[in-house]
């Protein structure tokens, strides 16, 4: 196995429509032969917002790096900062919007189910 250095600065960014703030692909097979996991990092400036989407047989992860938001989980919203994270499980979805006075930095994995049963 080997090991992949990855500089995640010099990873170009995408604009994303609808206010969705920058996407930035940092894990994924082109860049490092990742074959289970997709790792984005995603920023958000104000009035900007990412919502996950509903997958089903996969896992995601939204860890919060730098800056504040608001997480919505089902009717819930709740007050985010530096190191919250929340684990999705198949199916379930989560909002985030930006809040504070810095651009908000999420690190964004989806992971799908490995079916263990095969070998």
């Amino acid at each position: 196995m080997s090991t992949t250095h990855i500089d995640t600065n010099g990873i170009s960014r995408k604009k994303l429509n609808g206010g969705q703030g920058e996407v930035a692909e940092i894990v994924n097979p082109a860049l490092c032969g990742a074959k289970n996991v997709l790792g984005m990092l995603r920023w958000l400036s104000d009035g900007e917002h990412f919502a996950t989407e509903s997958l089903q047989d996969t896992h995601q992860l939204l860890y919060l790096m730098e800056g504040d938001g608001v997480i919505r989980l089902g009717d819930d919203d709740v007050e985010v900062s530096q190191g919250a994270g929340v684990y999705l499980g198949p199916t379930e979805t989560a909002s985030i919007r930006h809040a504070g006075d810095s651009t908000l930095k999420l690190l964004h994995l989806v992971v799908p189910k490995v079916d263990d049963s095969k070998g």
